[in-house]
């Protein structure tokens, strides 16, 4: 099997002008001879390991790696499933990996189908759809730091994907570990016996044999139908170089082998699988797969689908049954422009495929005067835009430009004076240049969330007064025990999504825990700021703002830019205005020639003409002048 893997490698290199062809001719007999069974259903466990940020999710897929024999202990690299780079850097799990492990128990052989899933809100997106294949979830729970904010949402998620949750304490091993703390929180925040709760060290590997057998007395079996005709939903896809798009699988009747004939649900073109395989999480080709397991499938460099969609046998009817996946509610939009338009097609194909590999973004043609034609994408955080241009610079060394983030609105049309580019009542606006006449909107929505902090009792105050400055309102709060509190607030989505995050930790010295769950769009009091440079507008530096919030704004706005606007020849006035009322201007000072140097003595009079003359030649250069700004300054001023 070595021997042929090398072989395939030197192939690819070897014949690169038409690897494509050769490696899958390949590939295919390789596949063909596996003799991997189908697994008996009842011997199938899929679960997801979930949890806060740094509670040990990806620790104890190692341990269990380790178990199952899949690598070898004390392996080099820690965090085997954290394949990116950046996840690597960063310390975080960006992508939820698959891993298909086999266990015996009782001398029976068990297959065994981890999701290791990220922590951070900004990637919950992942958590959910890994969840959509799973049975049951291990609720991990740091035993130092206790219950924290993502543990109440994956904690409401599992439940409402009727998920049943093993909860399990991590570094018991620590001085400071106090699990009969943490049991009582659980206890009281989630109502969950004490006595069912596990205890375990990742790092050390205590507990995590009896965790396992856990997870197959447990967890339930699948409940799916092996003799029905194929069908499967895509949890995730991915791009390789020579196969195409590839597909993560759940399989939830029948059975799919290589070679077979299948369609997708989203159209009626008819596909040949080509690839199926086992994530070990490397891969391993099998010849066929059944209901109930997760598995890789592709079908060629024309036949990939996408996340959500289903994968069907050709005589599987359409009985509208389809697997429903809640759409993908984006907080945050920014341009993407290349740095240089001459890399426009090269950027264009590298965020094509990392779209692929990240369906939680969306991508829309966008152009500027400023920056040239680029996209408009959609994130579901800051930390999410962070990871999705670094990956883009890491994995297709494609270098980008983000303007200014910015959140969604939506905006209620007057009657029949409705804009042309806008078809119905509401709208959804995404950029402020899309935003119409304050004279043609009825109303404006702001989106709203609802916010989960978990705070030690001695930082109420500070918590509270920075929720109720950033225009929060106060929900019921709940005690987690005698000195931790759940605090919730209802908060605008344009005030979290900044630097909120980093202000709670930095008032609560980093002990505070925060979430958000979407509220919809609630009218709001919103008005469109915009930047004037000698009275002509600038389109790019438009942004919405509260009222309340419209002076701050402004003469923030208006302070940054005269720090990064270069002196021009000509005096500039900046002013931030609404409506035609300016509510702060900053100026720029003229470079100016000492004319006068020259004299040495002699009457006044001749100073003052030469004085007058430059103030005349000012004034004319003034009124014909246009205020240029150079590229690199417009790339400074919209990053901020």
């Amino acid at each position: 099997m070595v021997t042929l893997i090398s072989s395939i490698n030197g192939i690819k290199n070897y014949c690169s002008f038409n690897s494509t062809k050769l490696y899958q001719r390949v590939f295919i007999k390789r596949t063909s001879s596996s003799n991997t069974k189908i697994p008996d259903v009842k011997r199938i466990r899929n679960f997801s390991i979930v949890a806060h940020v740094d509670h040990g999710k990806s620790t104890l897929a190692d341990r269990l790696l380790e178990i199952t024999g899949v690598i070898k202990p004390g392996t080099e690299h820690a965090q085997v499933l954290d394949q990116l780079q950046v996840e690597r850097e960063r310390g975080i799990t960006v992508k939820a990996v698959t891993a298909s492990l086999n266990y015996t128990h009782n001398n029976e052989q068990y297959l065994l189908n981890l999701i290791d899933t990220p922590g951070h809100v900004d990637f919950a997106n992942e958590v959910v759809r890994s969840v959509s294949a799973c049975q049951g979830v291990i609720m991990l729970v740091d035993a130092n730091e206790g219950v924290q904010a993502q543990t109440v949402a994956v904690h409401s998620l599992a439940k409402r994907n009727n998920l049943l949750i093993i909860p399990t304490l991590n570094k018991v091993d620590l001085p400071r570990a106090n699990p009969d703390k943490v049991k009582s929180q659980l206890k009281t925040v989630f109502d969950i016996d004490p006595a069912t709760v596990l205890s375990i060290s990742a790092k050390k590997g205590w507990g995590v044999e009896e965790l396992l057998q856990a997870v197959i007395t447990r967890i339930p079996p699948p409940i799916v139908k092996l003799d029905d005709h194929f069908k499967a939903h895509i949890i995730d896809t991915w791009h390789d170089k020579y196969r195409g798009v590839l597909c993560l699988a759940y399989i939830h009747s029948g059975k799919v082998r290589i070679g077979q004939t299948v369609k997708w649900r989203s159209g009626s073109k008819q596909h040949t699988v080509k690839f199926l395989a086992l994530l070990r999480p490397q891969e391993e080709p099998i010849e066929e797969a059944g209901a109930g397991q997760v598995i890789m499938v592709g079908c060629g460099p024309k036949g990939g689908g996408s996340v959500g969609d289903q994968l069907l046998s050709i005589d599987c009817a359409d009985t509208g049954d389809a697997i429903t996946v809640a759409p993908v509610r984006h907080m945050v939009y920014a341009g993407v422009f290349p740095a240089d338009q001459s890399q426009h097609t090269q950027l264009s194909d590298a965020i094509k495929k990392l779209a692929l590999n990240d369906s939680a973004v969306s991508v829309t043609p966008d152009s500027s005067p400023a920056l040239g034609q680029g996209w408009r994408v959609g994130f579901l955080g800051l930390l999410h835009l962070d990871v999705f241009t670094q990956r883009l610079l890491q994995e297709y060394k494609a270098e980008a430009i983000l303007t200014a983030p910015s959140v969604p609105y939506k905006i209620k049309v007057k009657g029949s004076k409705i804009i042309k580019q806008y078809k119905g009542e509401e709208v959804i606006i995404t950029n402020p240049l899309q935003l119409p006449d304050a004279n043609n909107i009825a109303e404006y929505y702001e989106p709203l969330v609802i916010g989960t902090i978990i705070t030690p009792v001695e930082y109420i105050g500070a918590v509270t007064s920075l929720c109720i400055d950033r225009r929060g309102t106060p929900l019921p709060s709940n005690a987690v025990d005698d000195r931790m509190t759940m605090l919730q607030y209802i908060l605008p989505l344009s005030e979290v999504v900044v630097d909120f995050h980093d202000t709670l930790k930095s008032i609560t010295s980093g002990f505070a825990s925060f979430d958000y769950q979407d509220y919809g769009f609630h009218p709001s009091p919103l008005i469109r700021m915009d930047i004037l440079l000698n009275g002509v507008l600038v389109e790019e530096l438009s942004t919405i703002v509260h009222v309340s919030r419209l002076e701050y704004n402004a003469r923030r706005l208006t302070e940054k830019l005269k720090e990064m606007i270069p002196r021009q020849m000509v005096q500039v006035a900046v002013q931030a205005v609404v409506g035609g009322k300016v509510y702060a201007r900053e100026t720029i000072k003229a470079y100016r020639k000492d004319v006068t140097a020259k004299l040495y003595g002699g009457d006044v009079t001749r100073r003052k003409k030469l004085l007058k003359q430059q103030a005349e030649g000012k004034k004319k250069m003034r009124s014909v002048a246009n205020i240029k700004i150079p590229r690199n300054t417009f790339i400074d001023v919209l990053k901020k």
